[in-house]
């Protein structure tokens, strides 16, 4: 049991997490500025500003038992260091490491500082993949460690690929942990070095090593913290102790103990954040009067005799859920996943006519004007059949319909609405909205979503995507929204064939989509740019090691004026991209579904939503450019009738090359979420849905492609905390509440 003094003391420790980094030693001037520029303001954020490697000294090998392939860590003697020119703006550091059994070549590409730091007779650590090229053993760009020259002090100088700083800069403070050793000592050999060294993420005005030394000294002054998290959750979970966590994270024992902390650190994150989320649902619906809708009405009864087909299972399971939800005297926050063609929009439909049979108005919300016609057209037949007024809204409408629509919807007489965000303008008004729509909802920003929602307020919420996200992601993004899932398709189609095909071999690609055309089908090409002033800052952020290299992309205008000059000069081509006008994007896609085109160059702009059962061919330049969720959308738009449909990726990467590999995936699967967990592996979470562009808090710790078990575990903690106590309020619950708020508190504020 803690006396009052230690309580006292951790007290103090615990109020220290939110000082400024300017109160820690050694930390003024430049390092105060990079440490800015890398956001660490306060010492909590140094504090959960992790490493983001560890050299593993303790499993040090020599340079003849390194194996070829494997990450090794060997320590011997600089012999000899060269600067190589061998071409313009290239510039090789060669270095030649010496043990007891042999030499190790080590370059450094673009790094001409290497060549000063390292000295002939020093001692050094290098961390790498080993290789062998020459008759030599080699590494390229490893981490390095230099231990000191023989009979020198240890002046260590950690670099990553960036100057470590001077050596007086870069030396350890007597007794710091991660430092070799003390000035003024000898310099160790590698039995004394033998331990797991972290590198934590720096910038220019602090190395490696002098970000270790400032870590350390903000676990001397605040490391010692209250835990906010309740210790039956850390027991039932065997969570390691916050204290230790943070210790071991940053100047581990071993890289078990390392991760065991990370792990808790992460909890800590993703229970915080799930706890956020039902705090910012309880704010946006304090006071709010929900709607009990009437579920057995006629409308909705003459609407399920209008659909073509019978529901699925899993629908049926979504539709229940919905309108179960709808009926109920609490609003409705539901997130509807569902792979491409799995009908999520025929569950959507039920609830239009469940507020015709309650008196009341619903919306949906497209992300695009060529998404919102489509709806009206597929859906506007059904709610036709079932006597439910409807309307289509977008940028393009014409100012006298735009007017009436107004009028109908302000007296009550016009039920349904669909459109772009062009219905969040205050010239539509809802004479009563309950239910509300929004379709492929992460394209939306959360105040766009929050405008709609505030048309009726107290409305229901049905979130669509057909954009796969594994379960992790939805629970961690989405943990205030519960959760319906359709992966089976009603109507499979004919399927659909993925290739993968180098730059050389595209002309496969278009001769696919000449007998199409001679066949009387259509085909789609696809680009990432717009046109060739494009810089690619709005491409999917894809892992460059994923990337085929410096290629530039090709851009939707160039290859439209190309191809219709071109291969494709005999057939009709059109194009639309999303810096059209409404009215164009609208025209060209009314032409393609007529058949008075033959080829729709496009951007992703047609990734979701575009029906045309007639398209049966698909080519798409630069795939290496999107994420593999995004491309499989954008197949998604060809086999969807009774014919098959052919699928080629162009990249540029030579077979067996990471980006080939990567998009490989796509010829082996056709499961949308088992794609979307390898892309989650593959890129971070915010990347994934474009949820850092669209005012969302990313992730910083937990990793939602290792840490299933973690997410679901505080998915479930936190409505069980929710439940008992809804604003945290009791004592027990206090440091919880504040530490959810230092992490999340754009959750707590007051939105305009």
């Amino acid at each position: 049991m803690l006396s009052v003094g230690d309580a006292g003391a951790r007290l103090q420790q615990t109020c220290a997490l939110t000082g400024s980094t300017s109160r820690l030693r050694y930390v003024s001037g430049r390092r105060e500025e990079a440490l800015g520029r890398l956001g660490l303001a306060r010492v909590r954020d140094l504090l959960l500003h992790l490493p983001h490697r560890y050299l593993d000294f303790t499993r040090v090998t020599t340079v003849a038992a390194a194996e070829l392939g494997a990450d090794a860590t060997i320590v011997g003697t600089v012999d000899r260091v060269k600067l190589k020119r061998p071409r313009p703006r290239m510039q090789i550091v060669e270095v030649s490491v010496l043990d007891e059994t042999g030499v190790l070549m080590v370059s450094f590409f673009r790094q001409p500082w290497v060549a000063d730091q390292l000295k002939h007779g020093e001692k050094i650590a290098v961390s790498g993949k080993v290789t062998f090229a020459y008759g030599f053993k080699q590494m390229r760009s490893p981490f390095y460690e230099v231990l000191g020259a023989p009979g020198a002090p240890a002046a260590p100088a950690v670099a990553e690929g960036r100057p470590a700083g001077s050596a007086s800069a870069a030396a350890g403070a007597p007794g710091t942990p991660g430092t070799p050793g003390t000035p003024g000592t000898p310099a160790p050999d590698a039995s004394s070095f033998a331990r797991v060294l972290p590198v934590h993420p720096v910038a220019e005005g602090v190395s490696p090593s002098w970000m270790r030394r400032i870590v350390s000294c903000a676990l001397a002054d605040a490391g010692d913290v209250c835990d906010p998290v309740p210790v039956e959750l850390v027991c039932r979970h065997g969570l390691m102790g916050l204290r230790q966590a943070l210790r071991e994270v940053h100047f581990p024992h071993g890289l078990a103990a390392a991760e065991r902390a990370r792990r808790r650190l992460a909890y800590d994150e993703l229970l915080s954040l799930q706890l956020a989320l039902l705090t910012r649902q309880r704010i946006d619906l304090g006071g709010v009067e929900a709607c009990a809708h009437v579920t057995d009405g006629p409308h909705l009864a003459a609407l399920l005799d209008a659909l073509p087909f019978s529901l699925t299972s899993e629908q049926r399971q979504a539709a229940d859920e919905l309108l179960s939800d709808m009926a109920a005297p609490r609003v409705m926050s539901r997130l509807l996943l569902g792979d491409v063609g799995t009908g999520k929009t025929a569950v959507a439909a039920l609830g239009l006519a469940v507020a015709a049979d309650t008196g009341t108005q619903a919306a949906v919300m497209a992300p695009t004007s060529v998404l919102a016609r489509q709806y009206a057209d597929k859906l506007g037949a059904l709610l036709d059949a079932a006597h439910v007024s409807w309307a289509l809204v977008t940028g393009a409408t014409p100012a006298p319909e735009r007017a009436r629509t107004a009028e109908l919807l302000a007296s009550g007489e016009l039920t349904c609405v669909f459109g772009t965000t062009a219905i969040l303008s205050g010239d539509l008004a809802f004479a009563h909205l309950t239910y509300v729509v929004v379709d492929e909802q992460h394209r939306f920003g959360v105040n766009q979503r929050l405008a709609l929602r505030e048309k009726g307020p107290g409305a229901d919420l049905l979130a669509m995507t057909a954009t796969p996200i594994p379960r992790t992601l939805a629970l961690s993004l989405y943990g205030d929204i519960a959760l319906s899932r359709i992966s089976e398709r009603p109507h499979p189609g004919a399927g659909v064939t993925t290739r993968v095909i180098p730059s050389e071999n595209a002309d496969l690609a278009i001769g696919a989509i000449q007998e199409a055309a001679e066949a009387g089908r259509q085909a789609y090409v696809i680009c990432p740019l717009v046109d060739d002033g494009d810089d690619g800052s709005e491409l999917d952020e894809v892992p460059e090691s994923a990337k085929s290299g410096a290629k530039r992309p090709h851009s939707a205008q160039s290859t439209y004026e190309r191809l219709s000059r071109g291969a494709l000069s005999g057939l009709s081509l059109g194009l639309i991209t999303g810096r059209m006008s409404a009215d164009e994007k609208d025209d060209a896609m009314a032409k393609f579904k007529a058949h008075e085109t033959d080829v729709l160059v496009s951007t992703t702009v047609v990734e979701v939503g575009v029906d045309v059962p007639n398209a049966t061919v698909m080519l798409v330049y630069d795939a290496d450019r999107f994420g593999l969720a995004t491309l499989h959308q954008l197949r998604g738009r060809v086999g969807r009738g009774e014919l098959p449909g052919e699928v080629f990726l162009e990249c540029a990467a030579k077979r067996g090359a990471p980006a080939r590999r990567r998009l490989k995936a796509l010829e082996d699967t056709s499961d949308g979420f088992a794609l979307a967990e390898l892309d989650l592996r593959l890129r971070r979470e915010g990347e994934l849905l474009g949820y850092r562009q669209h005012g969302g808090v990313s992730l910083r710790i937990a990793d939602l492609a290792a840490d299933k078990d973690l997410v679901e575990a505080a998915f479930a903690d936190a409505r069980e905390i929710a439940a008992a106590d809804p604003d945290l309020s009791r004592p027990e619950h206090a440091p919880l509440a504040r530490e959810c708020r230092d992490r999340f508190g754009a959750y707590f504020e007051e939105r305009g």
